[in-house]
Parts: C-alpha cells; structure tokens; sequence
C-alpha cells in the first residue's frame, strides 16, 4: 500500500473509531433508535469504502504482480485469496 492510501485509510478507520464510540455513547443515552441505525449505516459505509479502496489497491498491486512476475500458483493462489474474501462477504 502506498504512503497516500495509507494515510488516508488511517485517517477514515480514526473517524470510523470515533464514529462507533459515538454510537456506544447513543446507546448509553438511549437515543431515538432510528438515529442509531443511521450512524450504524454510517459506519458500514465508510467500513465499505476502507474494503474497496483495499481491494482496488490489492487487485492493482499483489495480484497484477503474481500475473506479470510470478508463477501459474502464485496467480491461482492470489484468485481464491480474492474469491475467499469475496464469499466469506456473502454470509
């Protein structure tokens, strides 16, 4: 991962972390229900785009490199790394 995704994943998974104490903090206060379940929508959402620019970075790093330097297992063990992955969202 390069410095600058880096940086700014670190810089989202901070907020998300303050993101999810403030839910706790809801909870504690007992808020309105609907409010919590929208910063839990919240919460899932940047956890999405965290995923997403991880993979990107994945699929154009390790994997092009398995596909243009390593060997037939290297590029099959870095497809079901992805197909893991992927399934295991599924469930």
């Amino acid at each position: 991962m390069d410095a600058k995704l880096k940086k700014s994943q670190l810089a989202r998974l901070s907020r998300i972390e303050g993101q999810v104490r403030g839910i706790a903090r809801m909870i504690e206060e007992e808020r309105y229900c609907i409010d919590v379940l929208t910063q839990v929508r919240a919460v899932r959402a940047a956890l999405n785009k965290v995923e997403q620019e991880t993979l990107a970075d994945h699929l154009q790093h390790c994997v092009a490199h398995a596909f243009h330097a390593g060997s037939e297992k290297d590029r099959m063990n870095k497809i079901e790394e992805i197909l893991e992955v992927l399934d295991s969202r599924r469930r």
